[in-house]
């Protein structure tokens, strides 16, 4: 029996094409319903002139609601930036400040801080339907603001990385520094914000496995992940805690860290084509089904057979 000669000529041309239609179906996001915002507890502090960074993710589904940031200060709410509309000076989306793709982040920059920018903010959502549907969340990242003529306050925590970008089997450094003493208590690293918060180390007590501590000087409570791995993909916070009433003093900033293995990075590569690479992808396929129909048109069919 003869097999169908369809099946013979089309596979050659059809793989770029399948190939780019399944790695970008497997990067669509998630149209899941539920989803939770995620945002550090606090409290931070900053001095007046500096740039404040609030972080806030969403996880889970982040395409079927918009996101804005409030600031509570003395029962007063105002809108600090609205991610759908608006114009807000001196506040930028992070993810204008990096060419990755953050997805489902919504985190901020506040510049030239001032005595004005005190208080608690609110990371909420809000559907694209009513405004009016807030989701908000029990607590807030409270901010503290340093001014001039201020006393020095007796403790900082400095996280200088915003962004860490690795790949797995990585070490990785988050930097942390601490000046000055506060309360007795340890410093301890968390991965995540809110209740379900991950504890990654603690330098007065048990800690994950593949954690070490840097510890260069006195004021150093850096930290070394080993073997990263995607799992490991989140941000990390250095936070001072007071031992005597068990609550966390202050917070630092965060560190967002973004662990990718080979194929995820090729994925991204191939997602990053510009129309005009596509365009030239698809004239490709064109030109080479056409080539091969014309190839079966010379192509004699088989001889009959002759009576038996």
């Amino acid at each position: 029996m003869m097999a169908p000669t369809h099946l013979a000529h089309s596979p050659p041309c059809s793989w770029p094409l399948v190939l780019f239609l399944v790695l970008f179906g497997a990067s669509e996001p998630s149209n899941g319903t539920e989803w939770q915002v995620l945002q550090p507890e606090g409290p931070m502090r900053v001095a007046e002139g500096n740039t404040l960074l609030l972080q806030c993710t969403v996880d889970g589904s982040c395409t079927d609601d918009m996101m804005k940031w409030v600031k509570v200060s003395h029962q007063h709410q105002q809108e600090i930036y609205n991610f759908k509309h608006g114009y807000f000076p001196g506040v930028t989306p992070m993810i204008q400040g990096t060419r990755e793709p953050l997805n489902c982040d919504y985190s901020i920059y506040i510049h030239n801080v001032t005595s004005k920018h005190a208080g608690t903010y609110h990371c909420v959502g809000f559907s694209d339907l009513s405004e009016k549907s807030e989701k908000t969340l029990e607590k807030g990242t409270s901010v503290l603001v340093k001014g001039a003529g201020d006393p020095e306050p007796d403790l900082w925590i400095i996280q200088p990385q915003e962004l860490v970008l690795a790949t797995t089997g990585d070490t990785v450094f988050l930097n942390c520094t601490v000046l000055g003493d506060g309360p007795p208590g340890p410093i301890r690293w968390f991965r995540g914000a809110g209740p379900s918060r991950e504890a990654i180390y603690n330098f007065e007590g048990i800690s994950q496995p593949n954690v070490t501590a840097v510890q260069a000087s006195s004021r150093d409570f850096s930290i070394l992940l080993q073997d990263a791995s995607a799992e490991r993909t989140g941000t990390y916070y250095c936070v001072k805690f007071q031992r005597k009433f068990n609550r966390q003093y202050l917070s630092g900033p965060g560190t967002r860290l973004r662990v990718r293995d080979l194929l995820s990075v090729f994925t991204l590569v191939v997602l990053g084509l510009k129309t005009t690479t596509l365009a030239a992808l698809l004239l490709a396929l064109a030109a080479c089904q056409r080539r091969f129909r014309q190839e079966d048109v010379k192509t004699p069919g088989p001889a009959g057979l002759g009576p038996l």
